[in-house]
């Protein structure tokens, strides 16, 4: 089973800090398009590359207009971006990520949110019991999706559990989620529905009333966003910014050698002394729908 190991680069809790990412050859690789989407060919078993391990707050994202994608910390207004804790919740309540190979084409409109994608990677949101760390990739059983719409784009949330989590076996579909763990779901859409608000955003809103659909549903979501993404690496669909740069994707205009990838990892400072988080991201937020 493939492997993966990460660099960091330049100084952690710094605009500049980047996780980069290397195969089992110690080939640098980008974890967007070179992380296969099923890490069992044939079987419904995901790779998920974890991007902010469950409670914690900084607004980490795999980079998808930098090359070899890297993960970074998302900007807002020129400093490092933080979630609140909006009680009560503490930062991320699942540790969250995106299914490697899989696009939200922003020129899609969605058949069954009717909005347009929100440009990145599917996110999942994986609920067993390790919290998992930055960078990590796990194999997930998918149990459902939520259908967030994000500032008017679909924002496709798929609740997942890691396989090797103890409990794995007794999760097999999004109800399995409500009996086990009651009310984590409401958490979920509660959360994702109040976490822009500390921001001064308004609440977010979803398709279905909020209801998550099953597994089979997300499944297909997942394999159409795969499509897209297979559309983008062979240049059949106009990515825009998105960066396809690439160094396993064998028939892809994008793919580049490793020496073009070391120079591109180079060319961030090595990495420092982390910065100190400011002490604001331990606040509470305490927030009541009128």
């Amino acid at each position: 089973m493939a492997s993966y190991s990460l660099e960091e680069r330049a100084t952690p809790n710094s605009l500049e800090y980047r996780v980069f990412f290397k195969n089992d050859k110690g080939h640098y690789i980008s974890p967007f398009h070179d992380i296969p989407i099923y890490p069992v060919a044939g079987k419904n078993v995901f790779n998920m590359v974890v991007e902010v391990p469950r409670w914690t707050n900084a607004k980490m994202e795999i980079a998808t207009k930098d090359p070899l994608n890297p993960i970074k910390q998302d900007v807002k207004k020129g400093q490092l971006r933080y979630v609140a804790n909006v009680f009560p919740h503490k930062g991320y309540i699942w540790n969250y990520g995106a299914i490697p190979q899989t696009w939200e084409n922003p020129g899609h409109k969605d058949e069954n949110t009717g909005y347009y994608g929100d440009n990145d990677p599917i996110d999942v949101c994986e609920i067993g019991s390790k919290v998992c760390s930055r960078g990590e990739v796990i194999k997930v059983k998918v149990l459902g999706t939520l259908a967030l719409i994000d500032e008017g784009e679909t924002d496709w949330k798929v609740m997942a559990i890691n396989i090797e989590d103890p409990e794995a076996a007794s999760y097999n579909n999004i109800d399995d989620v409500r009996k086990i763990k009651p009310g984590y779901l409401e958490a979920t859409v509660d959360w994702f529905r109040r976490y822009k608000v500390p921001d001064g955003k308004p609440e977010n809103q979803f398709a279905f009333n909020g209801e998550f659909k099953d597994k089979d549903f997300a499944i297909n979501i997942i394999k159409s966003t795969h499509e897209h993404w297979t559309a983008l690496i062979s240049k059949k669909t106009d990515g825009g910014e998105i960066n396809c740069a690439n160094t396993t994707v064998s028939d892809s205009a994008f793919c580049i050698s490793q020496e073009s990838a070391k120079a591109t990892v180079e060319a961030v400072p090595p990495c420092g002394t982390p910065n100190t988080i400011p002490p604001e991201v331990d606040k509470w937020f305490y927030y009541q729908k009128n």
